[in-house]
C-alpha cells in the first residue's frame, strides 16, 4: 500500500516480497554500522519485516519501503515506530539506505515525507531520533529535518544522542518554510 510520494521516491508499506532485496541492503556492514541489530541475513530481515507488518496493524505506522520512482528499485526504508527508551515507549524515527544511494539527499527527502505524514496525520505529540555521535551523515539528516536539541544517554549499551521534535516545533518549522517561499 502506498503511503505517499516525494519527488524521487514512492513510500509504501514493506511486504514479505521485499525480503531478498532488503536483506541485500541490510547485510552490508557499512549500512548497518550504527544499527543495534547489526548485519541482517535473510532470516533476520524477514523477522524485521514481520515486525513492521505488526507495527502497521497496531499503530498504523512503522518503517516504510523507499522505492526509487525511475527504476522501481528498493532504496531502503524510513519510518516512525515504537521504541523503548529508558523504560518509556517513544515514537522513533529510523532509516537505512543502500550504500549506492548515499549522498544523494534521499534520506532527507524521505525523512521530510515521513515526518509530514506522521506528525500531520497520526496525532503524535513528538518523534525522537536516536543517533550515535560518530554517525555524521545521520546527524546532518536529523538536523536538516528540524531536530536540534538532544540529550546524551546510553541506548543498548551505546552512547547516543536522543533528539526530540515536538508537534509544535514541527508546525513552527513548516510555517517558517511556507513564510520564506515568497521572499
Amino acid at each position: 500500500m502506498q503511503i505517499c510520494e516525494t519527488e524521487r521516491l514512492c513510500i509504501r508499506t514493506l511486504s514479505l516480497d521485499d525480503v531478498p532485496e532488503l536483506a541485500n541492503i541490510l547485510s552490508d556492514p557499512e549500512v548497518m554500522k550504527y544499527s543495534i541489530r547489526g548485519v541482517c541475513d535473510e532470516t533476520a530481515t524477514r523477522r524485521f519485516i514481520e515486525w513492521c507488518l505488526e507495527s502497521y496493524a497496531a499503530h498504523s505506522i512503522g518503517p516504510w519501503a523507499l522505492v526509487e520512482k525511475d527504476s522501481g528499485n528498493l532504496v531502503g526504508f524510513c519510518g516512525i515506530s515504537p521504541e523503548e527508551v529508558n523504560g518509556v515507549e517513544e515514537m522513533g524515527l529510523g532509516y537505512r539506505l543502500a550504500k549506492r544511494y548515499w549522498g544523494q539527499g534521499l534520506a532527507s527527502e524521505s525523512v521530510q515525507a515521513v515526518l509530514h505524514n506522521a506528525l500531520n496525520q497520526k496525532q503524535l505529540s513528538s518523534v525522537v531520533a536516536i543517533i550515535e555521535p560518530e554517525n555524521g551523515a545521520s546527524l546532518k539528516v536529523a538536523e536538516k529535518a528540524g531536530f536540534s536539541e538532544f540529550d546524551i544517554l546510553e541506548f543498548h549499551g551505546r552512547p547516543v544522542r536522543l533528539y526530540r521534535l515536538t508537534l509544535q516545533q514541527w508546525h513552527a518549522l513548516q510555517n517558517n518554510a511556507v513564510g520564506t517561499i515568497g521572499v
